[in-house]
C-alpha cells in the first residue's frame, strides 16, 4: 500500500508499486475472513491506505467489466435487448443495465484516455460516467479531443468537479455545437419517478430549460415564504416540497387531482386492528397509517381481493371468480402488481396483459407485461416458459435464467400437521 506502512509482518515497510498493493490488499482480504479484529489493530493512515487500495482494484474489475459489456455489445444489435440479458445477469434494473453499456461503448470507442485511467485503477466507473454522460452530444471527433485534453486532469477530481471540467472541454472543443447539444438535451427532457423506502419517493424533472426551472423554484420558493408564518411548524425545505406537489397536482395547492394506483392492505390492518405493512404496486411496502391514509381518502375505490390462505395467491377480485369470462385483465393486474418480467418495478396497472396458452379466458397463463418486456418476450432467441403454478420461467440468449410468481399478498399459512404424523421431540 502507498504512503502508508503495511499491515502485520509489513509494519514499518513502505510500499509504492502496484504489485505489492495488490499483494497487500490480498492479505487483508485473506485475513479478513479470519480475524476481523485485524482491523482494530491497524493505525487510521494504515486504514485510510487499505481503503484506497481496495478503491484502485475497484475500478481495475469495473473497468475489466466494461470491457466485457462492449465485447458483448459487438454481438447484439439491439442495446435494449442486451440491457435487459445484462439486468438479469447482474440483478439490477434495465435502465442501469442500459447506462452501464451506453459507458462502456463510449469508453471503448470515443474515450480511450478515460478507459485507460479506469484499466490503470485511477478512475471509478462513477466518475467515468460523468465524462461519458457530457460527451454523449459530442461527434466522435471532438469527443476523442475532449478525452485527450481531460486526460491528466481528472485522477484527482471528485465527480461534480468531474462533470464540471467535462462541460468546459466538451464547450472549448466545439463552441458551435454548444448551443444544438443544448437543443438535444432539452429535447430529452423527461420527469423521473424513483420509489425508495417506507412510502418515500423521488419527484424530479431531467433536463428542464435552466431559466424555466430557475423561475419554477422562485415561484415555489415564494409561495413557500409566504406561507411560513409563526403558527406554521413545516420548515421551508417541507413547504417547497408539498407547495410544488400542490402546485402539480391542483394548479393551484387545492384537492389533488384524482388518480389509479393499486394498494393492497389487509383487512385488520385497514380497519386499524393491526399494524401490518401494506403494498403500493411499483413501489413496495409501505407503512400501515400511509395506507389507511390513501385507503380511507373521499375518492378511494375499495375492492375485495380473496386471497387462499395456504399460498397468498390471489382467488377472486370483487365480483370475479377465479377463472373468470370476462375482465380477465383486471383480475390478471390486480393479482400481477408488476411486470412478469423477473425484476421489472413497473405497475402493473401500466402494462398490458397476454396469455401464454389458448385459452384468452384463462386467468393463470395470463400474464402482465411492460411494452418493452412484451417486445422482449417475442424473440427467437429469449425463452419466456410458463408453468402450471403460474412462475414464468425466462431463460436469456447466454444461458442464465431468472424466475418470477405473482407475489403472495400475505404470508402463507403452514400446512396443518396431520394427526397421525409423530413430531420430532414428542
Amino acid at each position: 500500500m502507498s504512503k502508508s506502512t503495511a499491515p502485520a509482518d509489513h509494519v514499518g515497510q513502505t510500499t509504492t508499486t502496484t504489485t505489492t498493493e495488490t499483494a497487500d490488499l490480498a492479505f487483508l482480504l485473506r485475513t479478513m475472513h479470519a480475524n476481523l479484529s485485524l482491523f482494530d489493530r491497524l493505525q487510521p493512515d494504515q486504514l485510510i491506505a487499505a481503503v484506497k487500495d481496495a478503491n484502485r482494484q475497484i475500478a481495475r474489475l469495473q473497468a475489466l467489466q466494461l470491457h466485457c459489456m462492449a465485447g458483448m455489445r459487438r454481438r447484439r444489435s439491439d442495446p435494449h435487448e442486451l440491457a435487459c440479458e445484462l439486468a438479469i445477469a447482474l440483478h439490477i434494473t434495465d435502465t442501469r443495465a442500459g447506462a452501464m453499456i451506453h459507458a462502456a461503448e463510449a469508453l471503448a470507442h470515443r474515450l480511450p484516455r478515460t478507459f485507460r485511467l479506469m484499466d490503470q485503477g485511477k478512475f471509478d466507473l462513477y466518475r467515468a460516467m460523468k465524462v461519458t454522460d457530457g460527451t454523449s452530444q459530442l461527434s466522435d471527433h471532438h469527443a476523442r479531443m475532449v478525452d485527450y485534453l481531460l486526460e491528466h486532469r481528472l485522477e484527482d477530481k471528485n465527480p461534480t468537479q468531474v462533470r464540471k471540467a467535462t462541460a468546459y472541454a466538451a464547450t472549448k472543443i466545439d463552441p458551435d455545437g454548444a448551443m444544438n447539444r443544448l437543443s438535444q438535451r432539452k429535447a430529452e427532457r423527461r420527469v423521473i419517478l424513483q420509489h425508495q423506502s417506507e412510502g418515500i419517493s423521488r419527484f424530479s424533472i431531467d433536463n428542464a430549460s435552466t431559466d424555466k426551472a430557475a423561475a419554477a423554484y422562485l415561484r415555489v420558493d415564494k409561495i413557500a415564504r409566504s406561507l411560513k408564518t409563526g403558527d406554521e411548524k413545516r420548515t421551508l425545505d417541507q413547504l417547497r416540497a408539498d407547495v410544488a406537489i400542490d402546485l402539480l397536482l391542483s394548479g393551484k395547492g387545492g384537492v389533488p387531482e384524482q388518480t389509479e394506483v393499486y394498494l393492497y392492505v389487509d383487512l385488520k390492518t385497514y380497519l386499524g386492528l393491526n399494524e401490518n405493512p401494506a403494498e403500493l404496486a411499483g413501489h413496495g411496502h409501505i407503512p400501515a397509517e400511509l395506507a389507511r391514509h390513501i385507503a380511507t381518502g373521499p375518492d378511494t375505490i375499495v375492492r375485495r381481493v380473496i386471497t387462499d390462505p395456504l399460498t397468498g395467491q390471489v382467488i377472486e377480485v370483487g365480483k370475479f371468480r377465479y377463472r373468470p369470462n370476462i375482465d380477465v385483465e383486471e383480475f390478471v393486474r390486480v393479482r400481477d402488481r408488476e411486470c412478469r418480467q423477473p425484476g421489472c418495478p413497473r405497475p402493473a396497472h401500466n402494462c398490458l396483459t397476454e396469455p401464454t396458452g389458448p385459452d384468452s379466458a384463462d386467468a393463470d397463463s395470463t400474464l402482465s407485461y411492460c411494452l418493452r418486456h412484451r417486445r422482449l418476450k417475442n424473440r427467437a432467441d429469449w425463452s419466456y416458459e410458463v408453468m402450471q403454478d403460474g412462475k414464468l420461467i425466462v431463460t436469456t440468449p447466454t444461458g442464465e435464467t431468472a424466475e418470477s410468481a405473482p407475489p403472495p399478498l400475505h404470508d402463507p399459512q403452514p400446512t396443518p400437521e396431520q394427526p397421525e404424523e409423530e413430531r420430532l421431540g414428542a
